[in-house]
């Protein structure tokens, strides 16, 4: 079973987040949208895709409990291929897991936390629901 498939997103706490999205739309190009930017590319091991894969980019509220229980100002979304299925295998492993599993039009999520307190967002990515 594969685990982690590649970066679905970086998320991290800004003290304006609409101001810092806008900076970076103005000045590298992200094409901002109301949630963040989203990049688009393919996937090298699915060539039969019909929609290209992508990866998050969003800034927070400084203020947000979206990352606890992490005290962390950054959280990383990792792309899998069956969530249900590693998440079994994580808890065998004794992988603290937070919270249940969220189902949602563009994929499945779940978190975990990492030795050192940096909480993970893991998706299970439907990429034709953005």
């Amino acid at each position: 079973m594969k685990r982690v498939t590649g970066i679905g997103g970086v998320f991290f706490k800004a003290e304006d987040p609409k101001k810092l999205t806008a900076w970076y739309g103005k000045h590298l190009g992200f094409n901002v949208q109301d949630w963040g930017v989203s990049f688009q590319w393919l996937e090298v091991d699915k060539p039969e895709a019909k929609a290209p894969a992508t990866t998050a980019w969003s800034a927070f509220k400084a203020a947000t409990d979206y990352f606890n229980p992490s005290e962390k100002p950054f959280m990383f979304n990792y792309r899998v291929e069956n969530l249900a299925e590693l998440l079994k295998v994580l808890k065998e492993e004794g992988v603290q897991i937070v919270g249940e599993l969220q189902e949602f039009d563009y994929g499945k999520f779940a978190w975990i936390m990492d030795p050192e307190g940096n909480k993970i967002e893991l998706w299970e990515p439907k990429d034709d629901g953005f």
